[in-house]
């Protein structure tokens, strides 16, 4: 069990060093600020999500996966940070394509349950396709009215635009 921690304590340092030298121009790619998110319906063990009804909300939504360290990282960063704000309704939605793998990975990185949704089909759904993900995962804001306000942004951002 110390090895696990150890590991994923290694790559939470790796991942969080190497966000430093992503290119600035990723954020330029698939949806814009200004845009209206497209609607989604999840269900999850404790409850179903229908993005259309959160509006009147601001809602984060943290796209990732397990096999992807960055966005893992991020997720788990933003999820303790949205924890604390009640403004804000977070829906992480990971594309693993195996439930134990997500099940595995919610509790190590000791995430809500409740917030936290899978897509089984992977970078196959029409979710990831129309949040047009194929050049990585991010993260969206979404005003009360379910525009888009921010892409890609870190906790620190998400509490100045929130608060």
């Amino acid at each position: 069990m110390k090895s696990v921690k150890s590991i994923f304590l290694f790559l939470l340092i790796s991942s969080v060093i190497s966000l430093s030298f992503i290119d600035k121009n990723k954020s330029n790619v698939g949806l814009k600020i200004g845009d209206n998110a497209p609607q989604f319906s999840l269900v999850n063990e404790s409850k179903s999500i229908d993005l259309k009804k959160l509006n009147g909300n601001f809602v984060l939504i943290s796209f990732w996966a397990s096999y992807d360290a960055e966005s893992r990282v991020k997720n788990a960063i933003l999820n303790n940070a949205a924890s604390k704000m009640n403004n804000l309704q977070i829906v992480s939605v990971s594309f693993d394509e195996y439930r134990s793998i997500f099940d595995e990975t919610i509790n190590n990185d000791q995430l809500d349950k409740a917030d936290c949704f899978i897509e089984l089909k992977g970078n196959s759904s029409n979710l990831f396709k129309s949040y047009e993900l194929n050049k990585g995962f991010t993260n969206y804001l979404l005003d009360k009215n379910g525009n888009i306000v921010a892409k890609n942004i870190d906790s620190k951002q998400l509490f100045s635009l929130i608060n």
